[in-house]
């Protein structure tokens, strides 16, 4: 895997010093409970960052429940965590990757080379026996500069030019009951993106939590053209991020985030919702 290290890799280099290790644990609902848990325990050198405070920016009328945040505010706070273009970054969080993925997708999409993120995450961690501390670690800031990646993000427009064209093929990330329209937990409208093919995050991984392998991703993607663009989206722009992921390691190289995803498609009342399965 190209993206994806063991917890026996970063346990074996977590005090190289061109290192960072990031916490993004975050508990949607409990917006404070991640920085708390960080606070209380964590891998040895991890700087934290925050879902909603550094890898969101303010709720508006469109742009979905976590919208990208300004990339210079970003870069401005990754400087601030001791991160630079010459570190390589390994994320862990205690969500499956959901989390962790979506900082691995900002730092690719500013440019960023070198980021992976740590298997099955924080408590198999702690449950491996391996170290943990509350003690919050001496960061030397240093400079990050962006360099957007513009291509590897799309919004509302192009979606919709998407669909006229038949350009691009969707992926919806959410699980199948909230994509069919059967019940939605969390947006205002229930149901999907119409054309979209769902392709729930959760199944990147196996019973244990592990991701699963990269014969099992491509066979799992195997149906996914690869002469179109490769849209993928979720409720808010985070739980895509893992099969943006995924379908990287499988080989897509065409692969697209929506970023406000359905929460922002559904702020535009003309635009079309369906239900059932595609």
């Amino acid at each position: 895997m190209k993206y994806i290290v063991s917890m026996k890799w970063l346990l074996a280099r977590m005090f190289e010093p061109d290192l960072v290790i990031v916490d993004c644990r975050f508990t949607l609902g409990q917006p404070e409970a991640g920085r708390l848990a960080y606070e209380e325990e964590h891998i040895p050198r991890a700087v934290y960052l925050d879902l909603d405070q550094d890898l969101s920016s303010p709720l508006s009328l469109h742009g979905g429940r976590h919208p990208l945040p300004d990339m210079r505010e970003f870069a401005s706070k990754l400087g601030q965590a001791g991160i630079d273009k010459d570190k390589r970054v390994v994320i862990y969080d205690d969500q499956g990757g959901m989390i962790a993925s979506r900082l691995w997708w900002m730092l690719k999409y500013t440019g960023h080379k070198h980021v992976y993120i740590m298997d099955q995450g924080f408590s198999a961690w702690k449950n491996a026996n391996y170290p943990v501390t509350a003690e919050t670690p001496v960061v030397i800031p240093g400079h990050y500069e962006p360099d957007v990646q513009h291509h590897m993000l799309v919004d509302v427009k192009d979606v919709k030019q998407a669909l006229h064209s038949e350009s691009a093929y969707l992926i919806d990330s959410r699980e199948q009951p909230r994509y069919e329209g059967i019940e939605e937990p969390i947006d205002p409208v229930a149901g999907h993106i119409p054309g979209a093919v769902n392709y729930f995050w959760k199944d990147n991984l196996d019973e244990q939590g592990r991701w699963i392998s990269l014969e099992e991703i491509r066979h799992r993607f195997r149906d996914v053209p690869k002469d179109k663009d490769i849209i993928v989206y979720c409720g808010s722009g985070v739980s895509a991020c893992p099969n943006v992921l995924a379908l990287e390691e499988a080989g897509y190289r065409n692969v697209k985030l929506y970023g406000g995803s359905w929460s922002d498609w559904i702020s535009y009342s003309e635009n079309p919702v369906a239900t059932g399965s595609e």
